[in-house]
């Protein structure tokens, strides 16, 4: 069966295209434990850069840093669940595969996290 038969067809219309993106969005947050952790942390750096009063460049590499780690995860949802759907069996390259993707997450988050550091460090020193 070709994907042309398959029961969801390639979407002509702009509006279906983002809604259809919305929906990938909602189901990651709904269906993904370390979707919420990356996005509860992401609330919690907010809120830190609107109390110390980061400058506009520190809050664009943060808006990076948070973007690119919840991108990644979504990439790596993706990923594990195309490559659940492809075998039940254990297959290594499935599990390398799952491996690199969630290597990549670990790695945004803990570029995310020393820059993270960098940032707020001399903030937090400089609270008397």
């Amino acid at each position: 069966m070709g994907y042309k038969d398959r029961k969801y067809k390639r979407s002509r219309h702009l509006f279906d295209s983002f809604k259809h993106a919305f929906t990938g969005i909602k189901t990651a947050i709904a269906e993904e434990r370390n979707m919420k952790i990356h996005l509860i942390v992401a609330l919690v750096v907010l809120a830190c850069a609107g109390g110390f009063q980061v400058t506009k460049s520190e809050w664009l590499i943060l808006l990076i840093c948070i973007f690119i780690v919840i991108i990644l995860e979504m990439v790596n949802t993706a990923i594990e669940r195309a490559v659940d759907t492809v075998t039940t069996e254990f297959l290594p390259e499935a599990k390398k595969a799952k491996d690199v993707a969630a290597g990549a997450v670990l790695i945004a988050s803990l570029m995310s996290f020393i820059i993270g550091l960098i940032i707020f460090i001399p903030y937090v020193l400089a609270i008397n």
